[in-house]
């Protein structure tokens, strides 16, 4: 008897720790889908304030290496730090993170870059931002991958999940390492969490869960989509107490139709959902696909939007 309860029990067993990597060849259309992204031109350029500006000092951009033993253990990823020529230690610093770290940087071939240093050089300078230090961040090196896609990377795990872990993650391990080196400010009002696609869910997530120490969040192309429950985002904002979050959305109407959802209709409900609930929210439809190049080329106006009546020198 105990052989045949072994027998049938355990391909359930297996079911149930992965189902979401059961399948790893993309559904036919889905592949279609992102040719045709590839053949799409958008109508976006990089305006003058993500130039280098004469006169505008540089700031610093230092590599590091993380390792995580808490709450993602087992997984390292790199990350920068950037800091303005006018940080002074005496006062507290503002703070931004951009999850996928490497893709606003134009590290990678997934989508140009946005030229995020020279935009917080510039805006420092113009007194238009705070003294602001950046944080860019890469999803862990190991992990399951994506439901339907595969591979070996924790990048959904951490992006696409709904739950406080990430939370947890930036304000156990990567805040408190800043915090070693840098003085930066307490005040939520005074931090922003950037992310594009799955990073653009993972930015509100993180503030969803603490509003207390992230107040504001930029979103591009965000993945409010049925990958790991960030579909029910929309729903979510409706039904609960109004949290204390500034948001800025971003898509475009050739953004992704995929297995998991479609991009323009999940941001608009998105950006719906905010406006039922009474956010302090500003959503920018456009002509675009999943990239930053519509992103980035409102990046400068995103963060005079965010930080419009934040005190400079808080």
């Amino acid at each position: 008897m105990n052989k045949i309860t072994v027998i049938f029990l355990l391909p359930l067993f297996v079911l149930t720790i992965s189902p979401s990597i059961a399948q790893v060849t993309p559904p036919e259309a889905d592949i279609i889908e992102f040719e045709r992204l590839k053949k799409i031109k958008e109508p976006y350029e990089l305006g003058v304030d993500s130039k280098p500006k004469e006169g505008a000092p540089t700031g610093a951009l230092t590599k590091y290496v993380w390792k995580s033993e808490h709450i993602y253990p087992g997984t390292k990823r790199d990350y920068w730090i950037y800091v303005p020529k006018q940080y002074d230690p005496s006062k507290p610093a503002s703070l931004i993170i951009f999850q996928d770290g490497d893709i606003y940087l134009d590290l990678t071939d997934r989508s140009p870059g946005i030229n995020p240093t020279v935009v917080l050089n510039n805006l420092i300078d113009e007194g238009e931002i705070p003294v602001t230090i950046g944080l860019f961040i890469t999803p862990g090196d190991v992990g399951p991958g994506t439901p339907y896609r595969g591979g070996t990377t924790n990048r959904s795990f951490e992006y696409d999940s709904t739950t406080d872990l990430y939370s947890r993650f930036l304000l156990e391990e990567m805040v408190p390492e800043i915090k070693r080196n840098y003085n930066i400010t307490g005040n939520p009002a005074g931090r922003i969490l950037v992310g594009f696609s799955s990073g653009g869910l993972c930015a509100f997530n993180a503030a969803w869960h603490r509003p207390d120490e992230f107040g504001n969040v930029i979103s591009h192309c965000g993945s409010f989509a049925d990958i790991r429950d960030g579909h029910e985002y929309p729903s979510l904002v409706r039904r609960n107490p109004k949290k204390p979050i500034r948001v800025f959305l971003q898509s475009g109407s050739q953004d992704i139709n995929v297995i998991w959802g479609n991009w323009p209709l999940a941001n608009q409900l998105m950006a719906n959902g905010l406006e039922y609930a009474g956010y302090d929210y500003k959503f920018v439809f456009g002509d675009g696909t999943h990239s930053l190049r519509h992103g980035g080329q409102l990046f400068p106006d995103t963060l005079r939007w965010i930080w419009r009546d934040y005190q400079k020198g808080d």
